[in-house]
């Protein structure tokens, strides 16, 4: 292991012991990733306790590793297909909740990234929430992580763009 890799797996480490905590907004276990080191979109899933003691909302957020970042989640159609999805109203977070972003479901999605993601790198995302502000979050990339819930496929190949209905 040489010492670029073992300090960024201990700044990445660091990352998911100390989580973020602003305005009463606590962001933890976050982790991003990308399908592969040419991909040209990842993801970020993180999980979000409200402790603030009154509703909020997730309504966007922002990275200089993609030229667009949006709120996503997977929808069910008609077929019985998963599809991927801009949540433009952004998430709820009712006080004293938790919302856990993860794949297949809700997560924040960079496309058009302006650099590979790899293993142990360190991603700045600033969260916006209709009330607390900014959160800024260091997020670790950790392409090894399986999802909570084994085998299910998802079609990351259907997004739909601002104006799609």
């Amino acid at each position: 292991m040489t010492l670029k890799t073992t300090l960024m797996a201990a700044v990445a480490a660091a990352a998911l012991a100390m989580p973020a905590f602003a305005d009463g907004m606590m962001i933890k276990d976050s982790y991003a990733r990308a399908a592969g080191m040419s991909a040209s979109a990842g993801a970020a899933f993180i999980v979000i306790e409200n402790h603030t003691g009154e509703d909020d909302r997730l309504i966007g957020a922002s990275s200089e590793i993609a030229k667009r970042v949006e709120l996503h989640t997977h929808i069910e159609d008609a077929n019985g297909v998963m599809k991927m999805t801009h949540v433009e109203e952004g998430f709820p977070v009712a006080a004293g909740e938790t919302i856990m972003m993860q794949r297949g479901g809700q997560h924040v999605m960079f496309m058009g990234l302006n650099d590979a993601m790899e293993q142990d790198d360190i991603v700045t995302v600033t969260l916006t929430f209709e009330k607390a502000g900014d959160v800024v979050v260091e997020v670790p990339v950790d392409l090894e992580r399986k999802p909570m819930h084994g085998g299910m496929q998802m079609n990351h190949g259907t997004m739909k763009k601002d104006g799609d209905s």
